[in-house]
């Protein structure tokens, strides 16, 4: 959020944000899945339901990147067609739910210490 941000403001270029974002964009799809696929094994079904549109949507946006851009963030398109307001936007909805899973696991794991 504070990268695109900057990038909004015009603090640093878009090639340098874009760069910044993309190197995260496989390890978050990495992480996402592998969080998924440890809450169905481990039978927590309302959870999982909950991450799997999430994984889903990651994994969508990294696959159907075109061949021709930089990654999922690229610098040539993320002033084009409102991209710049609609990657904040995602970002500011994944934080949410970030925070949302935060607490749920939180709260999980002290039920089940106590």
């Amino acid at each position: 959020i504070i990268t695109l941000s900057d990038l909004e403001c015009d603090y640093i270029n878009a090639r340098s944000c874009c760069s910044k974002l993309n190197k995260w964009v496989v390890p978050e799809v990495i992480g996402h899945a592998v969080v998924t696929v440890l809450m169905l094994i481990s039978l927590h079904w309302f959870i999982f339901l909950l991450n799997l549109p999430v994984a889903t949507w990651n994994m969508y946006r990294y696959i159907m990147v075109p061949s021709g851009n930089m990654g999922v963030f690229d610098p040539t398109e993320i002033h084009n067609r409102g991209q710049l307001k609609s990657h904040m936007k995602e970002a500011m909805i994944k934080l949410g739910f970030h925070l949302l899973c935060f607490f749920m696991y939180l709260y999980r794991l002290v039920s089940k210490v106590v």
